[in-house]
């Protein structure tokens, strides 16, 4: 593979539509030796959200993505976003903007959050030395967007490693602020629509055969899949907007230019929110957005299922479901 087959080469995966292939090797690629992995995680989450912090984690690990999408001007990269962190790769010609889009984001939710960012990157020939793989696929849940999913366990290796301190990303130095463009958390909680919201992660545990953990993944996805609407937690029904939104602070920080005044741009975001809170109910496209579209695609993009050397999903389910 040369070097520009490498940089396109997650562009030009083959795409599968069928979410129990997830449990099919043969539905994975394996990614080139000098592609980079870089990995993010909200230090303490559980007591973070413990306080009712929740959308504080959320977008400490959704701003390590729209960093990093910024950064590369929205070039398309496989990542997976974890809730309390995240996870990626790219090609070594992006590395070093991506390091620095990490190492800022990693100061920003510091100073901005009052949470604690651990990042690491480390090259996929690095992660193969030590016995791991990362292979990548491509999951289209709509005709809008295609999903990464890595298997191999080398992110979960990766993931391990940045927990250590041995792949180790230090932060920018103060006032560093990440371009964090389009980073917005403007819904409110989404409640159940079926009975009970279940998160379900399920992984191998040591020692565990591959065929095994495939199985058993196969069999979950197949369970899912046959509910109605696949148990999706997010529904046009349950898409609420209410002003000023909850998240209205952690956007107006996200959104600051430097030299801006978290105060100034609160007052900003609150008037643009309000205008956005009255578009949606009223219907009313405005130019080229139309209410309804943007509506029915954050329900058909919403990753709620996904894989990254887990099986990770977040359902709506009934009692029947659960059991």
């Amino acid at each position: 593979m040369d070097a520009s087959e490498s940089t396109d080469f997650y562009e030009y995966l083959p795409v599968f539509r069928d979410f129990t292939n997830v449990a099919d090797e043969t539905c994975f690629t394996p990614m080139p030796d000098d592609w980079v992995v870089g990995v993010a995680d909200v230090q303490q989450s559980t007591e973070a959200i413990r306080q009712n912090r929740y959308k504080a984690v959320n977008m400490a690990g959704a701003a390590v993505i729209a960093s990093v999408a910024n950064t590369l001007k929205n070039r398309d990269f496989p990542f997976v976003f974890g809730g309390d962190g995240a996870s990626f790769a790219v090609p070594s010609t992006d590395a070093t903007l991506a390091r620095q889009a990490l190492a800022e984001t990693a100061t920003w939710v510091k100073e901005d959050l009052d949470l604690r960012l651990r990042i690491g990157m480390v090259s996929v020939a690095d992660i193969r030395a030590r016995g791991n793989d990362v292979r990548v696929a491509r999951y289209v849940p709509s005709d809008n967007i295609s999903i990464a999913m890595f298997s191999g366990g080398g992110l979960a290796w990766a993931d391990a490693a940045m927990k250590r301190g041995d792949i180790a990303v230090p932060p920018a130095p103060p006032g560093a602020h990440p371009d964090l463009s389009g980073l917005s958390c403007r819904y409110e909680l989404i409640p159940s629509q079926r009975g009970q919201i279940l998160s379900l992660i399920v992984g191998p545990g040591p020692g565990a055969r591959g065929e095994d953990f495939r199985a058993a993944v196969e069999a979950i996805t197949r369970i899912v899949e046959k509910t109605p609407d696949a148990s999706r937690p997010v529904t046009d029904a349950g898409l609420r907007l209410k002003w000023p939104p909850q998240g209205y602070d952690l956007e107006a920080r996200a959104s600051r230019r430097a030299g801006e005044s978290v105060r100034a741009r609160k007052a900003k975001v609150l008037a643009a929110t309000f205008l956005y809170v009255l578009i949606m109910r009223l219907g009313v496209p405005v130019g080229r957005f139309v209410p309804a579209k943007y509506t029915q695609q954050v329900v058909e993009n919403s990753d709620f299922r996904k894989f990254d050397d887990s099986l990770r999903m977040v359902l709506d389910c009934t009692p029947q479901l659960i059991a």
